[in-house]
């Protein structure tokens, strides 16, 4: 099965492999990096446009280079207030190759009102570096793995938005 992901950050693309393992063979997903059009720190319903946008490339892309295959994916991260709380959570965009969609959504981990404005100015993982004293939290374990004592990573979270997303391909029967 051959899947295109619009990232190149090795944690998204392991966290989509292990998803995508769970259900299906022979899983081979190639990362490119495309943009999400969205900005450095998506907001509320930046989240999923980003997502979006991100498939939306990555079938140009395709296209342009005359690629066929299974799925078009994709995840972002960002912050919402929406439910009247700062959250940081993962959405995942998966279409099929008949343009098919589904979405799906991680757990999310609230976010110290203090630092939003910072976050907003930079983005999540710039903030999270400079409060554990470190560089490149978004590319490894992720500062949830820090927060939650590294009983959960980025790779876990990008997993979770993954799956959710897949429950309307390996139920389908339910959507059509």
């Amino acid at each position: 099965m051959k899947i295109l992901m619009g990232t190149k950050n090795p944690g998204k693309i392991e966290g989509a492999r292990q998803a995508f393992s769970k259900y299906f063979e022979n899983v081979e997903i190639e990362g490119i990096a495309v943009e999400s059009d969205v900005g450095n720190q998506p907001v509320n319903e930046q989240i999923l446009q980003g997502a979006k946008n991100r498939v939306r490339n990555l079938k140009k892309y395709a296209q342009e280079k005359n690629l066929k295959p299974d799925f078009y994916i994709a995840s972002e991260a960002g912050i919402t207030n929406l439910l009247g709380e700062w959250l940081d959570f993962n959405m995942a965009v998966i279409e099929n190759s008949d343009s098919e969609q589904s979405i799906g959504s991680s757990a999310g981990f609230p976010i110290p009102d203090k630092y939003i404005t910072e976050i907003m100015d930079t983005e999540l993982g710039k903030v999270m570096d400079k409060l554990f004293h470190s560089t490149g939290l978004s590319k490894e374990n992720g500062g949830i793995g820090i927060l939650t004592r590294n009983e959960i990573s980025r790779i876990d979270l990008t997993k979770q938005a993954f799956i959710m997303a897949l429950v309307k391909f390996v139920n389908g029967e339910i959507w059509k």
